[in-house]
């Protein structure tokens, strides 16, 4: 393990337990809000500092600088930055005068926080920047139940964070922000059963979407999540293309999650120019359709969740649903977010889904795969390992869909060995990812792991996908030579028969000299 390798795991070790030192009888998920809040308020802070301070050349110190001197650069800067902190304002001036704020400390971060947000009223930013803080409750029971116990904690954790080694921002501190929040809400997810698990896609799995999204692309333009928690999975896009060559599209109906992936944005140093993030629900409220098509879709839905379907007349008659001729039925909404995501999907583009493997070949969403098949919507269907995502045990797969495919054939790809054991988990590796991609760009047979068949055989098959239909399982059961078997036991039958008859005479001196 190189050095920076080893700084980065000291870095995490630290940061994980501090989160627990000070969270004290709260429970985690409830505490991430006030770790994650104040890493980002100290984020924005040193960025917003760094770039004046950049830009000047050096002149002046912008912590330094008193309010109404800032203020005359508040215009230009929001039009750059999306947002605006007063010197006195950003995280080190607070810090530094928290413990003769000890009385009104919850106030005052309340008043910084509002100005932070309000500074982006009115202006282009304003639905990427209200808002972001709105979880972070200083005055909450939870923290304390006087004033002075929560400000005394909340002093702890603006320390705590405060004296993370992070790094200057001259020197990469950006990628350093943004990884010790992803392992931040990674270990919440892990930590948080089946409610972590609805935000947050495993990064390996994100990775193994985005690069199936990515063969063969050079560059993207937009990108979309349309059930985008967190925003850790639209980030892995960054890995592969770099920030500046794409723009980042999603929807997310949780508030606080939906917060999470605005903030997630930031602390990736993703200008607010360059995404869009909406609150509201996907299937009856999207907000981006003046935006779409979208290059690359990628996403992980809710599993087979209610929805309206047809007891909605607008569902009934909305254009990214109809074209199947049926709506998915009401008891289950996954193939709603799969004709959604077909709908809004450039007709280059790609659109990768984690999806309930029971949506493969349950009878009620026959016609919808039908309608998919008979158009060559669906490129490759891959079966993941179990037990990869926090919150469930259950096996996953992955739809992907084109609409430019040259041939009716589908590519199936039994993946449900490629995993290793960590932890409490199962996880993909880097090997098991490229072994993965590798068949998926060949689209290759290999015997036991993969299948490219005609959509005829599909048709066949009653319109069934799934991925155990076409790849058979290798039988690891060990081969019995039958003749080989008697022989032994024969042998191990002899052996017995010449004990008993010597037990048997044993047995038969004793007798005879008890006489």
């Amino acid at each position: 393990m190189d050095k920076k390798e080893q700084e980065r795991k000291t870095l995490h070790t630290t940061i994980w337990r501090i989160a627990n030192e000070l969270r004290g009888s709260i429970d985690g998920w409830d505490f991430k809000q006030y770790v994650l809040g104040m890493l980002f308020y100290r984020f924005i802070s040193e960025n917003l500092s760094y770039y004046i301070n950049e830009k000047q050349a050096g002149k002046s110190d912008y912590a330094k600088l008193e309010d109404e001197r800032a203020k005359l650069d508040c215009k230009n800067i929001l039009v750059e930055k999306g947002f605006f902190i007063y010197p006195s304002e950003l995280f080190e001036n607070v810090r530094s005068k928290a413990i003769s704020d000890i009385n009104d400390l919850n106030e005052t971060l309340d008043r910084v926080f509002k100005n932070i947000e309000n500074s982006a009223k009115g202006t282009s930013s304003e639905n990427n920047i209200v808002g972001l803080f709105s979880d972070v409750d200083v005055n909450s029971s939870k923290l304390g139940e006087t004033v002075e116990k929560r400000n005394k904690l909340l002093i702890k954790i603006i320390n705590a964070i405060g004296d993370l080694s992070l790094g200057n921002f001259s020197d990469n501190a950006i990628d350093v922000f943004g990884d010790a929040y992803e392992y931040l809400m990674t270990m919440y997810a892990a930590n948080a059963g089946k409610s972590g698990g609805e935000f947050f896609t495993p990064q390996e799995v994100s990775e193994l979407l985005v690069r199936i999204a990515s063969v063969g692309k050079k560059r993207f333009g937009k990108v979309y999540d349309p059930c985008c928690g967190s925003g850790s999975l639209l980030l892995k896009f960054v890995k592969v293309f770099g920030k500046d060559n794409v723009k980042f599209y999603g929807q997310e109906k949780n508030m606080t999650t939906y917060n999470l992936c605005r903030i997630n944005m930031f602390l990736h140093d993703v200008n607010y120019t360059d995404f869009n993030i909406a609150l509201g629900d996907t299937l009856t409220e999207p907000k981006h359709k003046d935006d779409k098509p979208f290059d690359a879709i990628v996403f992980n839905p809710p599993y087979s969740i209610k929805w309206d379907g047809d007891s909605n007349p607008i569902l009934i008659n909305d254009e990214r649903f109809t074209p199947a001729g049926v709506l998915a039925p009401k008891s289950k909404a996954d193939f709603a977010f799969v004709m959604h995501a077909l709908s809004w999907l450039a007709r280059d583009g790609v659109a990768a889904i984690v999806c309930y493997p029971g949506i493969m070949h349950r009878s009620i969403e026959q016609k919808i795969r039908k309608y998919l098949i008979e158009n060559n919507f669906v490129d490759c269907v891959i079966q993941l390992p179990k037990d990869l995502f926090f919150g469930t045990s259950t096996a996953t797969s992955v739809l992907v869909l084109k609409k430019n495919k040259d041939k009716n054939k589908t590519l199936f790809i039994d993946a449900s060995a490629e995993f290793v054991r960590r932890s409490t988990k199962n996880k993909l590796t880097e090997e098991n990812i490229e072994k993965i991609l590798d068949c998926f760009t060949k689209r290759e047979t290999i015997e036991y792991f993969s299948k490219l068949v005609d959509n005829d055989e599909i048709v066949r098959n009653n319109y069934d996908y799934s991925v155990g239909t076409y790849v058979a399982k290798k039988d690891t059961r060990e081969i019995v030579d039958i003749a080989k078997l008697n022989a032994e036991i024969d042998g191990i039958v002899a052996r017995e028969n010449v004990l008993r008859s010597g037990i048997d005479a044993i047995v038969a001196d004793l007798e005879e000299n008890k006489r």
